[in-house]
């Protein structure tokens, strides 16, 4: 009996031994798993990830925001109604790019990609007004994530489009900057940019628009699909109204546009 116990006690510390060993190379298993996997995704990201420059002297053929309209009306299985016509700044009226950035980003003359006034009053408007914190996205981010990214707000996202405002800044002068912009954001439905936007909504090109028709137009971004001229929304046409005192006001844009 005594001999039995004996062996008891030392076989014991050996399968404590046998169970810690087995723990770590599951452990090890799953480290190495994960780095792999955060190895996988690092190459594809950097193999794939867009040259920014090349957007100094070149258009783009299509955009993620476009991509991703083709894919939604091929699902619905209805014909593509898509209009995008490509113009240079000087094509584009200066009433409209003072609509635009009045609207989405009065500071972007000033700042480098991200408006900390923009984020610092989203958040307190979240906290006093007790609404859902709102976008402080600036007229570079918007680009970012028209040209490469999705509409979803994850935190990889979000990464991806601080690193790809930071080289637009880097790469681009801001009057490119706001050219790709008018060129690529969606004003209603499957039309994209400010020349299909003009020609559709006003039968003029984008040159011609008034400081009304381009608060109209100003006044979609928000809500394209929804918000845009023609609409019977009182909320839209409020919003157009704002736009326009932002214009009267922001005298200082026609220096810079």
């Amino acid at each position: 009996m005594e001999g039995d116990a004996l062996e008891t006690q030392e076989q014991q510390p050996a399968k404590e031994s046998g169970g810690r060993s087995a723990m770590r190379r599951w452990a090890l298993m799953c480290v190495g798993a994960v780095a792999l996997t955060m190895l996988t995704c690092g190459t594809y990201e950097f193999i794939t990830w867009p040259d920014v420059g090349e957007l100094k002297g070149h258009n783009p053929e299509s955009t993620a925001f476009v991509a991703g309209y083709r894919d939604r009306e091929a699902r619905k299985g209805q014909p593509l109604h898509l209009e995008w016509r490509w113009v240079p700044y000087d094509s584009i009226s200066p009433h409209l790019k003072r609509a635009v950035v009045a609207a989405e980003d009065l500071e972007f003359f000033s700042h480098h990609g991200f408006s900390y006034t923009e984020i610092r009053e989203a958040v307190r408007d979240a906290i006093i007004g007790e609404r859902e914190l709102r976008g402080a996205s600036t007229i570079t981010q918007q680009l970012a994530k028209n040209l490469w990214l999705s509409p979803s707000r994850n935190p990889l996202r979000k990464v991806k489009e601080a690193i790809l405002t930071y080289q637009l800044e880097s790469e681009l002068s801001k009057k490119r900057i706001l050219e790709l912009y008018l060129n690529v954001v969606e004003f209603g439905p499957g039309i994209f940019g400010a020349e299909a936007a003009a020609r559709h909504y006003f039968a003029k090109p984008a040159a011609e628009l008034s400081e009304d028709e381009a608060a109209q137009l100003g006044a979609a971004l928000p809500r394209p699909s929804r918000w845009h001229p023609g609409s019977e929304s009182d909320s839209y046409w409020d919003y157009v109204a704002e736009i326009r005192q932002r214009m009267d006001r922001a005298t200082f844009l026609w220096r810079r546009i």
